[in-house]
């Protein structure tokens, strides 16, 4: 099979025979042989019904749905699994990304051996709301990750089968679905610029600055378990111990000030009146924590049964 066209939704009833008229438009002028896997992330409205119609009309449309919302990560985790394709492309279900874009993120992917095509969104027809908090996302995330996209979150990007086989989406990753390729070892990473279009039915999911805040605490999970989750004592165990010297060798240059000062017969005040003493006393504290946190953490991982799985990308 060519291609495998992932669609998570929520309450998108008005769109989907659109979108999938439109997607058989595409492949069929193409010659694509295609899959269309729509995944009902717990729609309240009559979304399932009519992707249960659209079956009955097009065999080539397959449809998963999930017993409650559980997040866009979710059904596109679920959607990764089960696509057979060579290429495997995300869309979102409001008509906002074109299927017309969809030969070339193909030939992208296979012509010029992309791992992973994203879109990129020059102009935009959603509200501030959505908008402002989408810069902040994609200026941190270039700046975290070294990855030089302009659009993180579009939701029309394209995929080597092998890569979507090899990486977990949860949470509200789907943010970083390329950086969590790029740790899993997939770095050739490109972008095209594609068309964006309005809304045409319902409103958006996905606004608000709560989902600023996500974002910045799921860029900051992924760089630190890319970086330490196979040994989290390389972070822990060296910023507990660095904390432990400053502090330990604070309290030594106090103590040994006091008996200087002593010693000279100087005016002096008891060590427990330093302020600098209580400082130098917290930070022995916690360096000690930072570290006994590391040690615990690599006993928690000496139980991982992922703890030794590596991606490997051929055998002879």
């Amino acid at each position: 099979m060519d291609i495998s066209v992932v669609v998570p939704l929520l309450n998108e009833e008005e769109s989907l025979p659109e979108l999938c008229a439109w997607i058989k438009k595409v492949a069929d002028a193409n010659g694509f042989s295609y899959e269309v896997l729509l995944i009902d992330d717990g729609s309240t409205d009559k979304s399932w019904e009519i992707i249960q119609g659209l079956k009955k009309e097009n065999e080539h449309i397959k449809g998963i749905k999930f017993r409650r919302n559980y997040g866009k990560s979710a059904a596109l985790n679920v959607g990764f699994e089960a696509a057979l394709g060579d290429v495997i492309i995300t869309m979102d279900a409001d008509l906002q990304d074109s299927p017309d874009e969809i030969p070339e993120l193909y030939r992208m992917v296979m012509k010029d051996n992309f791992d992973l095509v994203s879109g990129w969104k020059q102009k935009r027809y959603d509200p501030i709301s959505k908008t402002m908090p989408s810069k902040l996302f994609n200026a941190f995330t270039r700046k975290m990750s070294g990855i030089k996209l302009n659009d993180f979150n579009c939701g029309l990007k394209a995929y080597k089968k092998e890569v979507v086989k090899n990486i977990e989406v949860y949470g509200e990753m789907h943010r970083y679905i390329p950086v969590i390729a790029k740790w899993e070892g997939f770095t050739k990473i490109g972008e095209k610029v594609v068309q964006h279009q309005a809304r045409k039915y319902g409103s958006s999911k996905f606004t608000g600055f709560k989902r600023a805040i996500n974002g910045f605490l799921d860029i900051i999970s992924i760089s630190f378990i890319g970086r330490f989750g196979k040994a989290p004592m390389h972070f822990f165990g060296a910023l507990g111990t660095l904390l432990f010297a400053i502090g330990f060798f604070s309290v030594l240059y106090i103590g040994i000030m006091k008996v200087y000062r002593l010693s000279n017969h100087l005016p002096t005040i008891l060590v427990t009146s330093n302020p600098y003493f209580y400082i130098a006393l917290t930070t022995i504290i916690l360096g000690t924590i930072l570290f006994l946190v590391g040690f615990l953490a690599e006993l928690i991982n000496q139980n991982n049964p992922r703890r030794s799985v590596y991606k490997v990308e051929s055998r002879i």
